[in-house]
């Protein structure tokens, strides 16, 4: 099979099964998410979701957050993982859209890498949630994923990589919901251990799979 079929038959698949997928994250606008995100790292959006409703009450915008402290957002977000450092990248993030950009999120790139606890997954992530545009932001269900069906190359040993391997063969336009479909597979069918092969419907199709398959015994 090609690298182009596989996309192919990958990519309908999801279609399919998961035709309205998008984030678990709560938010209620673009500062919001940019917010959750940066909780989720290294965290389930099911408890930054516990976290959030009395965080977003507290701090309900950048400018809210900007005049309050890194100590104060502590006492909010304590439950998630690296909660200190968490704290203070909201805390100087915040400051720095009032200062920068009259407290609103920007949209490109190289400005949200600016911003304190942005990395290009979490840009990647508000490009495409927020503004609509065709980023695939590659978390570590995303590149297990991808390595494992076969759709992107052994010395794709990189996010980066893996993000640019993946977005060369997935029409612009269906990008943003790719990202959410690997991502949700990861997280509840191939997950890192004991994935659920039984349960997938990708099986014949996995190159992790089909390899590590016993073959039929001879008689």
């Amino acid at each position: 099979m090609t690298r182009k079929e596989l996309y192919s038959q990958v990519l309908s698949f999801f279609a399919e099964k998961m035709p309205e997928a998008d984030t678990e994250l709560e938010f209620a606008d673009t500062f919001q998410l940019v917010v959750a995100v940066v909780l989720s790292a290294q965290c389930t959006d099911k408890r930054v979701n516990m976290v959030t409703p009395a965080l977003f009450r507290r701090f309900p915008n950048a400018r809210a957050m900007a005049e309050s402290s890194a100590d104060e957002i502590y006492e909010y977000v304590k439950s998630v993982s690296y909660p200190n450092s968490k704290a203070s990248h909201l805390f100087e993030m915040s400051k720095l859209l009032v200062e920068r950009h009259n407290g609103e999120v920007p949209s490109t790139m190289d400005e949200l890498l600016a911003l304190p606890g942005i990395g290009r997954k979490t840009a990647n992530v508000v490009q495409a949630v927020a503004f609509g545009r065709s980023t695939l932001a590659v978390d570590t269900h995303v590149f297990r994923v991808s390595h494992r069906l076969g759709l992107v190359s052994k010395s794709a040993n990189t996010p980066f990589k893996v993000e640019t391997e993946l977005t060369k063969h997935i029409p612009d336009e269906i990008i943003p919901r790719a990202h959410h479909w690997l991502l949700l597979h990861g997280r509840y069918v191939c997950t890192a251990r004991n994935p659920k092969c039984d349960d997938c419907g990708l099986c014949n199709l996995c190159k992790d799979y089909l390899t590590r398959k016993p073959s039929p015994t001879r008689i």
